[in-house]
């Protein structure tokens, strides 16, 4: 896929994994809208990559998905969506009753799951009218192998991925030129994964294996250690869990 000249649109774009995106893809020569909840750091943004459009917009509200689209259609449409924002509540313990698990639980689907196809279905026509398009979707190395610690998040990206298989051979079926690729990071070190003593991979580097994948149409890119769990799975998923699932999980589930 060619990447110079392209219009991208990148949610979740102002800190870690989007704004390092929004980076990389202006220095391969495409335009950059970038969208976020928080004003403070669009600005900032803004400032560090002054060439960006930046644009207030919460994923998970459908009249927020809405202003958007109509403002990306007054700029003149998009080549590429690349639904980034994500959202990690924390902590469950699904073996407690618990309030707040139904709530955390709703917000993770919403912003992780929902949020996505809320944006692919109003941009859709849109992409498929360009004479080469994609979306992208990021899921993740949980979509192979569940974190006892994050539960709703995991099977929130199990639920993209398919949707993503979904939508890509849907487009095949009926012969459209809009590409759909599958994103899976490792973990990587962003403010969601801060508080973790986890192997975390880049922001740097994981967005320079997204642009090569794009440019290969590599549709399925997997990154990292997300390559040796998706195998190690396959051959041994009991070993695969208790790698994802050290005994300190445990330990925290009973604490």
């Amino acid at each position: 896929m060619q990447i110079k000249g392209k219009a991208v649109l990148i949610t979740g774009g102002a800190s870690g994994i989007g704004l390092e995106a929004a980076k990389q893809f202006l220095a391969n020569g495409a335009r950059v809208v970038i969208t976020g909840r928080n004003q403070v750091k669009l600005d900032e943004a803004k400032k560090l990559y002054p060439a960006i459009t930046a644009l207030k917009s919460d994923v998970s509200d459908a009249d927020d998905a809405q202003k958007l689209f109509k403002q990306i259609q007054q700029m003149g449409g998009i080549d590429i969506l690349y639904n980034n924002a994500g959202v990690l509540t924390g902590p469950i313990n699904l073996g407690i009753a618990n309030d707040q698990h139904l709530e955390d639980a709703a917000y993770e689907i919403n912003v992780n799951y929902l949020g996505v196809i809320r944006l692919n279905n109003l941009f859709i026509d849109m992409l498929k009218s360009r004479e080469e398009s994609a979306i992208i979707n990021t899921t993740s190395i949980l979509s192979y192998v569940p974190a006892l610690l994050e539960s709703t998040y995991s099977a929130s990206k199990v639920a993209l991925q398919f949707y993503t298989k979904v939508l890509r051979k849907h487009l095949q079926i009926i012969n459209s030129n809009l590409k759909v690729f599958e994103l899976l990071p490792p973990v990587v070190a962003t403010e969601m994964t801060a508080a973790r003593n986890d192997k975390k991979m880049t922001a740097e580097d994981l967005v320079k294996a997204l642009i090569a994948g794009l440019k290969k149409d590599q549709f399925t890119i997997r990154v990292g250690d997300t390559n040796a769990l998706y195998i190690l799975n396959r051959l041994f998923p009991k070993l695969a869990f208790s790698l994802v699932n050290p005994k300190k999980s445990y330990k925290a589930l009973s604490s």
